[in-house]
């Protein structure tokens, strides 16, 4: 047996994008490799693309908290195994998990989530009007991401978003590994009394939003409507903050392909795509645990032993997607999941086409095989050239995959398109106020993002275009740096 990894190795992020190195040396030797968790629990890590969703694929595999060994810490103390309290379903398996999964679901569907556009353009409308009010500069962050998100999500719930200092900070206090024990639990008390309020409200004076409806249902306590308040709050809050803050600045780090995006914004959906694959802020909170012995990539992974799944590494994994440690915003280029057209990049090795796939006209490779009939059917409609609102299993697993993949991803790829193509709409200079390794990230924390994000929109004098910094991207004949990279001083916490 190799040598296990500590799990505090998938924390290791120098850079502002890539995630850890350890990642590309474990993918190509040992995709399912041996790790330490935080309680002395000796499971497994998984990095590939393949296995990553081979584990949250199977239903031999459990999220049962009860039998989990937790890759986190709070407060540098490990997570102690718990029973999941009812309502939380993301710590449940069917049937049980489906049963609560349906009262939602239908909440996050495509024709309901497309009707919200012209709300979510307004709102987005709004904070680009307030950003010049700042000046020159605003933080990104706080002047038009979070109250962009909470502004669209707040009214959808439920949730009074004239109140938000009672809510907003939670998902990024109750994530955070460093926070302490009472911290933690003074500030879920504090929301916990928000959202029994918000019940009682929305009892007396029901509108309409999904808090109002599942009060209406009847199916539910007032513990697993508590529960389902929370989760609409924290699962669909910090991601996609954390989505938008990062694709932001990954794009406005890289500044060819901005460029070129702003050159045709009708390519946003592959633009968001790739951007979700690119910065992938879910980092390490995602784990199953084996109620039987399982198989898993050649290793027995034994009845009890956790298998932490990494979604950095599995959507930067080169068997999967070209050139994947760089963003490339080309729908038929570096990321895409579909096309690996003949190419050379960063690393000097020449790709190839998918082994398996060929090229149907006026469509994407498409795979040969057995599935090849119905993916072909599926690939003529027009959601696979305008893939942000389609649930494409097939290419990158920054929601997930499997039963527990994230029920909001449709609007958060919304949310994601609006606002990034409102934003380079309005400010056609928009670029970094400060050089790019000032930028303060959170990398320890579940979700990755950054602190801040100053953001100016003035014209740049010809002499200053590079005060700054800018970065090219795309597959190219450079010399691969990135084993020879060190750190650049990027503050992190």
């Amino acid at each position: 047996m190799s040598e296990a990894v500590s799990y505090e190795d998938a924390w290791a992020r120098i850079d502002k994008f890539d995630p850890p190195a350890i990642f590309d040396e474990l993918r190509k030797g040992r995709p399912p490799a041996r790790m330490v968790y935080p309680d002395g629990h000796v499971g497994w890590i998984a990095t590939s693309h393949e296995l990553v969703r081979q584990v949250l694929g199977d239903p031999r595999f459990s999220h049962d908290m009860q039998i989990g060994h937790c890759p986190v810490t709070i407060g540098g103390s490990p997570i102690p195994q718990f029973p999941a309290e009812p309502g939380v379903f993301i710590h449940m398996d069917p049937p049980d998990q489906a049963r609560y999964r349906r009262l939602l679901t239908k909440e996050f569907t495509v024709r309901g989530v497309s009707q919200l556009a012209p709300a979510v353009e307004a709102v987005a409308a709004e904070q680009i009007a307030e950003m010049p009010a700042q000046g020159n500069t605003a933080d990104f962050l706080e002047t038009f991401a979070q109250p962009l998100i909470l502004k669209v999500l707040a009214p959808l719930t439920g949730l009074d978003y004239s109140q938000r200092d009672r809510f907003a900070e939670a998902p990024a206090v109750t994530h955070d590994p460093s926070i302490d024990l009472q911290t933690l639990m003074d500030t879920m008390q504090h929301v916990v009394e928000f959202v029994h309020e918000t019940l009682a409200r929305k009892k007396s004076t029901p509108g309409d939003d999904i808090i109002s409806r599942l009060i209406k249902t009847g199916e539910l306590s007032d513990q697993e409507l508590t529960n389902f308040t929370l989760l609409l709050l924290f699962a669909g809050y910090e991601t996609t903050e954390g989505a938008l803050a990062t694709g932001t600045f990954a794009l406005l780090h890289h500044t060819e392909q901005l460029a070129a995006l702003r050159g045709d914004l009708t390519k946003i959906d592959d633009a968001v795509e790739e951007i979700l694959r690119y910065v992938t802020v879910n980092q390490y909170m995602i784990f199953r645990t084996a109620p039987e012995d399982v198989e898993l990539g050649g290793e027995s992974v034994r009845k009890g032993e956790t298998v932490t799944v990494s979604l950095p590494a599995a959507n930067r994994d080169p068997a999967k997607f070209d050139c994947p440690a760089q963003l490339d915003l080309d729908p038929s280029s570096a990321g895409h999941p579909f096309v690996k057209i003949n190419r050379t990049c960063s690393t000097g090795v020449k790709q190839s086409r998918t082994p398996g796939h060929r090229t149907v006209p006026g469509f994407r490779s498409a795979p040969v095989g057995p599935g090849r009939r119905s993916w072909f059917r599926q690939s003529r409609t027009s959601d696979l050239r305008s893939p942000g609102l389609d649930r494409d299993t097939t290419g990158h697993v920054a929601f997930g995959y499997g039963v527990h993949q994230c029920m909001g991803q449709n609007l958060a790829r919304l949310v994601l398109r609006i606002g990034l193509r409102s934003l380079l709409d309005a400010f056609p200079d928009l670029r970094l106020a400060v050089p790019a390794d000032e930028i303060p990230l959170r990398t320890k924390q579940n979700v990755f993002s950054v602190k801040s994000l100053p953001v100016s929109w003035q014209p740049l004098l010809p002499h200053a275009a590079t005060a700054t910094g800018s970065h090219r991207s795309g597959c190219s004949r450079r010399p691969n740096t990135r084993q020879a990279r060190k750190p650049t001083g990027i503050r992190s916490s």
